[in-house]
């Protein structure tokens, strides 16, 4: 308000001052002395008066002119600061002009840094994200996106029709707050949502990514686990009574049968027989309970461990046996004081599975190595047990980690589907990777 007050003030002085002259002029004129010489005298004088008025309004024009450019354009490296020698209200509005830039850059960088701040997020979440528009062009697509599809760019979802045909189009179809499912060509199952805004008058469709193979993989767990017990429960309901009357059964032989008959031949036999239903029942009673921990696995207690010292205790425990079995050992940690917060007990019993596992791989190998290595890649730690040996049938590899699956004449079938719990409760997961002739690689993630 004062800048204006200052140029109003100054603008009807120069008015003024030209008027006043146009006045003495005439009066000077109306003397008849001189005429000539007063009009270019008065002349140059009224317009040095103009001219320096004229300047006055357009640089104020030109002002208002660059500050509006600036503001048009986000250009707010302008200063307004070289006409200050023209007095103090060009000062004073210069100094209204820097401080209405200047909170401009301030609300620009507060954006850019907010922005930054998103994107920052936005690429380090674990769920994949991806915002395109009614073109099919592509705005955004995070790291987690990328990884899970296996690209490393995409622009337009048409690029999607040569490696994923069937989701260019879920994506292309997809409607807001519907849920489907795509596999992945590495057979990753991704869960899809979408959901769609307007934003500056277009409208820009988002869709979340999610890998559900944890979720997947933990209630196929679950089901095995309810079926395990339901099966354990029927077994040992019906086993129970027979282990008891063979023992009566027994019973009556020994103290009855065998001293009122004189075939004692028979009474061997039905003995004998007795003998085995009854070790028999009792074996497949133990088989049962062998399962309990499946069911009943403990809930995991964290703590933080050297992963290099865990390893080295593993083996350290499974010594003898490689050394008997032929079997060298390899181990890389890297970084060499690699963390991991996991139940050192469980992950201990995991480790001692798969090692024993892997020294039963070989057949007719002389170079038989295992190798263990762990390492750390995008906050997520891994750790692989590899083997030279003879793999696994692909028509096997898909069932190896269902309970009393075993390709072994002498397993269980419980030692991979306990260990895969085991690491499914610390959040991670087991995975597998195979080649019949050449070995095989099993990674745990946590």
């Amino acid at each position: 308000m004062i800048g204006l007050r200052h140029f109003s003030i100054v603008i009807a002085i120069r008015i003024t001052l030209i008027i006043v002259s146009v006045f003495v002029v005439i009066w000077l004129a109306s003397l008849k002395t001189n005429v000539t010489l007063i009009y270019i005298l008065g002349g140059i004088f009224i317009f040095v008066q103009g001219s320096l008025l004229y300047q006055y309004v357009t640089n104020v024009n030109r002002k208002l002119t660059y500050f509006l450019e600036s503001v048009r354009y986000s250009d707010f490296t302008i200063n307004f600061r070289h006409d200050n020698k023209m007095g103090k209200t060009f000062q004073e509005l210069n100094q209204q002009f820097n401080e209405v830039l200047h909170a401009f850059r301030q609300a620009r960088a507060e954006k850019e840094a907010n922005l930054q701040y998103l994107n920052t997020i936005v690429q380090h979440i674990g769920t994949g994200l991806i915002t395109f528009d009614s073109t099919g062009q592509v705005n955004l697509i995070n790291n987690a996106a990328l990884r899970m599809l296996g690209i490393y760019r995409l622009h337009q979802l048409s690029e999607l029709q040569d490696k994923h045909p069937r989701l260019f189009e879920l994506l292309s179809n997809l409607d807001s707050g519907v849920r489907e499912l795509y596999r992945t060509p590495s057979d990753q199952p991704l869960a899809l949502q979408g959901a769609a805004i307007q934003l500056r008058g277009m409208w820009v469709r988002i869709v979340v990514l999610q890998n559900i193979q944890t979720e997947l993989q933990q209630q196929e767990v679950e089901s095995w686990q309810n079926l395990t017990r339901v099966l354990r429960h029927e077994i040992m309901n019906s086993m129970t009574p027979i282990v008891s009357l063979v023992g009566t059964m027994r019973l009556i032989v020994n103290e009855d049968i065998e001293k009122s008959t004189t075939d004692q031949e028979a009474v061997n036999d039905l003995k004998e027989a007795l003998q085995t239903l009854e070790k028999r029942s009792k074996g497949m009673m133990q088989f049962v309970n062998a399962y309990r921990d499946f069911t009943t696995l403990p809930k995991p207690v964290f703590s933080n461990l050297n992963v290099a010292e865990l390893l080295q205790e593993v083996l350290q425990l499974l010594q003898t046996d490689l050394t008997t079995a032929g079997v060298l050992w390899k181990l890389t940690v890297k970084p060499e004081n690699l963390i991991v917060k996991v139940d050192a007990s469980q992950i201990q019993q995991v480790l001692i599975n798969l090692i024993k596992n892997a020294s039963e791989a070989f057949s007719t190998q002389t170079d038989r190595v295992i190798s263990l290595e762990a390492y750390q890649n995008d906050n997520t730690t891994f750790i692989e047990v590899q083997d030279n040996g003879d793999g696994i049938e692909p028509e096997a590899i898909d069932n190896i980690f269902i309970p009393f699956y075993t390709t072994k004449k002498t397993g269980s079938g419980i030692g991979l589907s306990l260990s895969r719990q085991i690491l499914q409760q610390h959040g991670g997961q087991l995975n597998v990777a195979s080649e019949v002739g050449k070995g095989t690689v099993f990674t745990l993630v946590f």
